[in-house]
């Protein structure tokens, strides 16, 4: 999450969805935010008293914990965004990810199948420190009755549009969105990784992203 007082914005950010690239772009926007230069060192002050004074929002923190700990005049007054993804596609983003930095959490399965039945089987211990992905994306975005609480919500597929279109919204110039952590290990379509039950699997897990955000298994370019 990032949160700029200055120019009005609260970005939060969704893992796999581009999210890296777009703090980048953001993080020489807020260099220019005296605010951000009062948060740096109480957040190290924080640090030291084990994060008990609060003074920063962890990278992928839900909207909700902004609006409950912000002033809620502060909060309204702010720009708040963040970018979803079609869910099948960020499941298989997902594997190759862990399997690339963290495959001491593939618990033994080493084929996107395989994983992905283990990961989504309801018996399997909640672990959500080790593979935010699990979490649906609209439980970022929403209260605690459901109701959508930030202003604008992108989509990967269009990241560079609708990044821009955001930046229109803040009132800044657009910066150019640097490519961060590009994966080279996917050279096929996220569809040709699933078979009928594990798409259904998917469909089950992240219906209520499906639901809102009106994505299909057979949509790559989004709704």
């Amino acid at each position: 999450m990032l949160l700029s007082p200055r120019f009005r914005f609260l970005y939060v950010h969704i893992a796999k969805t581009g999210g890296t690239s777009v703090r980048a772009a953001l993080q020489r926007v807020r260099w220019r935010d005296p605010w951000y230069w009062l948060m740096v060192p109480c957040h190290r002050l924080s640090h030291l008293t084990g994060h008990r004074l609060g003074t920063k929002f962890p990278r992928h923190a839900k909207a909700v914990a902004a609006r409950e700990m912000l002033p809620r005049e502060l909060y309204d007054s702010l720009f708040k965004f963040a970018f979803v993804r079609n869910p099948w596609d960020l499941q298989v983003s997902s594997f190759h990810h862990i399997r690339r930095e963290r495959p001491h959490i593939l618990g033994g399965h080493d084929d996107f199948g395989g994983f992905l039945r283990w990961k989504l089987d309801p018996q399997r211990p909640y672990q959500f420190h080790l593979d935010t992905s699990i979490e649906r994306q609209s439980d970022y975005l929403v209260d605690l009755h459901g109701n959508l609480i930030v202003d604008f919500v992108g989509r990967y597929e269009h990241l560079q549009a609708d990044f821009a279109e955001a930046c229109r919204r803040i009132g800044i110039r657009c910066p150019e969105l640097p490519h961060r952590r590009r994966a080279n290990d996917r050279d096929r379509d996220y569809r040709s990784y699933y078979t009928d039950h594990t798409a259904a699997l998917v469909a089950a897990h992240f219906a209520a992203d499906i639901e809102r955000f009106g994505y299909r298994f057979d949509a790559p370019d989004g709704a």
